[in-house]
């Protein structure tokens, strides 16, 4: 049963996008965010390429570390770029938010989201500001509490003292399942200002099949948290389903939305997301499920990505590997890839978990070193300024 908070909005959009594209793969038990049961070392397999009238990137890019904006992080998860340019970051064990200057590297808390249940790959996962921040100064997070995951908000006063800038949560929605591992966690308002939610299937495959389930989903609600106007399925925030564990939401130029989840045994993806579609698991993993399953943009074997946050930028979707500890480049021509994926980073930074739109040609990259996976680079976490091509 699907159970959420029915809150009342004042205004709904009168006309609601629907984005065309594609996703599916996972993050797995708890071998998977270090890329599954596989030891298969297959390279990157693609899609052949998209409509001739599409632009495409070149075939071979280029990734430049302009800086490191901060040091010192403890298990990050959550980015989200303030107006003017800091950036708010979130602590999954730790449970706070913390305000990175983006010219210096300073930190500043904000303070503690209560209610958090840290444990395995749960927490206080991803975030993301408001769609009308500049008015209403809200701070959308996904969570893991003792019964359920969830998604509030909560106001963010910078006049207050470090450590009280956040206001009490309202939770928008919950009863989103829960588990040690597979909790999806990341949030995205898409370009209709629809609050985009992936969702896990907290290690139940079964639930990715039904659809009357939260878990292993995509989810599209208001900013409310009322199902979103247009969704392909009456009265119900689910977007697309059969996913396994979604923790990466992105859109290209033209408003396709794409998405990131870990495989199991065999392949990572990268997928495009289509409303309404059934993205495979667990009947499918990688290309070639069968008749009534999407087929994912690209794939990796899983010690090659255990993929996670993902960003469009300069014709590309860029993908962060934990397990890879690599940058993933996907260039595209519509929602097929144009060239071969290519990796950068590798092994450099260690783990990788979120990468964000910097503007432009830019990228933020977050490390993710003390998630309790991992210890490269001495465990430190960082935050990274790209340039990319």
């Amino acid at each position: 049963m699907i159970v959420q908070r029915r809150a009342v909005s004042a205004v709904l959009a009168a006309t609601a996008l629907l984005l065309t594209a594609g996703c599916s793969s996972s993050d797995g038990d708890p071998s998977e965010e270090d890329g599954g049961a596989s030891s298969a070392t297959t390279t990157a397999r693609s899609s052949p390429s998209g409509p001739a009238s599409e632009e495409t990137p070149p075939a071979k890019g280029s990734v430049k570390v302009l800086r490191t904006v901060a040091t010192g992080l403890d298990s990050p998860w959550g980015l989200a770029p303030l107006p003017g340019g800091d950036l708010l970051v979130s602590s999954r064990d730790d449970a706070t938010i913390t305000r990175v200057s983006e010219k210096n590297g300073g930190k500043t808390e904000l303070g503690e989201v209560p209610g958090v249940s840290a444990s395995g790959e749960g927490g206080l996962l991803g975030i993301a500001l408001s769609p009308d921040y500049a008015s209403d100064h809200m701070i959308y997070a996904y969570y893991t509490s003792a019964s359920d995951n969830r998604i509030v908000r909560m106001l963010y006063d910078e006049k207050k003292p470090a450590g009280e800038q956040l206001g009490a949560p309202d939770t928008v929605f919950r009863g989103i399942p829960k588990g040690v591992i597979h909790n999806g966690g990341r949030i995205a308002f898409g370009p209709d200002r629809m609050l985009y939610a992936g969702t896990g299937e907290s290690g139940d495959t079964g639930l990715s099949q039904d659809k009357d389930s939260l878990g292993g989903k995509i989810l599209r609600m208001t900013p409310d948290g009322e199902p979103a106007p247009g969704n392909p399925f009456p009265d119900s925030p689910v977007y697309s389903y059969g996913h396994r564990n979604v923790q990466g939401l992105a859109w290209d130029g033209k408003q396709r939305m794409f998405a990131s989840e870990f495989g199991q045994d065999t392949w990572d993806e990268l997928n495009a997301i289509k409303p309404g579609d059934n993205y495979g698991w667990p009947e499918a993993e990688g290309e070639g499920g069968g008749s009534g399953f999407h087929d994912p943009v690209t794939q990796w074997s899983t010690d090659e990505a255990s993929p996670s946050g993902i960003a469009y930028a300069a014709g590309s979707v860029w993908m962060a590997g934990l397990r890879g500890e690599r940058l993933w480049r996907i260039p595209l021509k519509g929602t097929e890839t144009s060239a071969d994926p290519q990796a950068f980073l590798e092994g450099e930074y260690g783990r990788l978990r979120t990468v964000a739109p910097a503007g432009g040609d830019k990228l933020w990259l977050v490390t993710s070193n003390t998630d309790g996976r991992g210890d490269a680079k001495g465990g430190d976490d960082r935050i990274l300024e790209l340039e990319v091509s």
